[in-house]
């Protein structure tokens, strides 16, 4: 399999990507003496697709964005921190017409061809003016090397920005594949209160693309959670500039095409895991897998119950191996199953088998694996060949903290 993953550490640098070009400025939304504007201008207009929040209540880009994605085609993205453009209408669509409509004039592009997004605080005026005077600015300085600028410009209560490639070969071409992302808190799908965009040089049609970004949507952001909160805002853009020059692709099962479909998961992965290690307060990194159900959505509905259990995630910031509370949350999950094949592992110890504590097992065994800064938890349910694999953290008293003082 010609595929190359590549972890980056900041100041690493993502290579260029040819048809696209980036830029950012600090236009003072919420942040002071900090990029919080990012434009990406693509040319020629790049094929696109993309998923997007279930929240019944959506911000305006995000329903421009759904109304755009259905032609197939992006000029420009353009990303705010700090303002989540929602919940205030009608100024809040009319903001993002309005500037939509000023940058497709500067740009010379179509309107249609603009996407949007925004993170930040629900509810809040938006701040039009301030964004459409960073135009032009945006539009001076666009280069092909400011990635890490990018992710940064885009992060909220982030520690760190979040950024990966990817290499791999098509036939005799190389592709080139990048992400960014933000997201600490309010996390948890469909899809998570994050933003996230990849970028690639592949020669895809929209619907191929389209089908590979909900695939690895499924096994990556849609497999986190944070603290159990979908926002308004949660938006994931794939572009592809296919200028790599490699043979079409039109048929997202075709053969030839899985190097390119484990390249844009794996992605997504390292994205998605970046997101909750760097979850608000987090201390530990938790993976929660359930095997042996009989339906990988029943597998991953298992998963998501322990998860998101405030009780499991607070006994491991403690470094408490509860396992009590690791055994109501699999009770209550709504799947169905017999606790007489009940087996649960925490590391690599066993603490249940067949719906018991297991024999031998002792309280300074999993308080060992629970001081670990990653934990595993490991459910195997016995009545099936499905399993499915969930990441979350801790829940800790700085998460608290960080929530309560978000607004002031």
């Amino acid at each position: 399999m010609n595929y190359t993953p590549t972890t980056l550490l900041p100041n690493q640098e993502i290579p260029p990507i040819a048809g696209f070009r980036l830029s950012t400025v600090g236009a003072g939304i919420k942040y002071q003496n900090r990029q919080d504007l990012l434009l990406v201008h693509m040319e020629p207009a790049a094929v696109c697709a993309g998923v997007f929040t279930r929240n019944t209540i959506t911000a305006a880009p995000v329903k421009l964005c759904r109304t755009r994605l259905k032609g197939g085609k992006a000029s420009a993205l353009l990303v705010n921190s700090g303002n989540a453009n929602a919940c205030h209408e009608p100024q809040s669509t009319q903001a993002a017409l309005e500037i939509s409509a000023e940058l497709a004039k500067q740009l010379h592009i179509p309107q249609e061809e603009i996407f949007l997004a925004s993170t930040g605080v629900i509810g809040a005026e938006f701040p039009t003016q301030r964004v459409v005077s960073q135009l032009p600015t945006l539009q001076k300085n666009l280069s092909p090397h400011l990635w890490w600028d990018g992710a940064q410009a885009i992060m909220t209560t982030d520690t760190v920005p979040k950024a990966a490639f990817r290499k791999i070969r098509l036939g005799n071409h190389e592709v080139t594949l990048a992400g960014i992302a933000k997201g600490a808190g309010m996390i948890h799908p469909d899809m998570a209160t994050l933003l996230a965009f990849v970028f690639t040089d592949a020669n895809i049609t929209p619907s191929a693309l389209q089908t590979l970004l909900e695939r690895a949507t499924a096994q990556s952001f849609n497999s986190i959670t944070i603290d159990g909160d979908t926002s308004t805002n949660d938006t994931l853009l794939a572009f592809a500039s296919g200028l790599a020059g490699n043979p079409l692709i039109n048929d997202p099962d075709f053969p030839e095409v899985w190097p390119f479909a484990v390249a844009l998961h794996e992605l997504c992965r390292e994205l998605a895991h970046a997101i909750v290690r760097d979850g608000e307060g987090a201390t530990k990194f938790m993976t929660i897998t359930v095997e042996g159900a009989k339906q990988w959505q029943e597998a991953k509905q298992m998963a998501m119950s322990v998860a998101k259990s405030s009780l499991v995630k607070t006994a491991c910031f403690g470094c408490d191996p509860n396992w009590g509370r690791i055994l109501a949350a699999i009770g209550y999950s709504g799947v169905p199953f017999s606790p007489e094949t009940l087996t649960i592992y925490l590391g690599e110890t066993k603490i249940i088998e067949n719906g018991q504590m297991a024999a031998g097992y002792t309280e300074e065994q999993g308080q060992i694996v629970m001081q670990r800064p990653q934990i595993t938890i490991r459910i195997e349910l016995g009545i099936g060949t499905a399993t499915h694999t969930v990441w979350t953290c801790d829940l800790s008293s700085e998460y608290v903290s960080i929530n309560a003082d978000y607004r002031t």
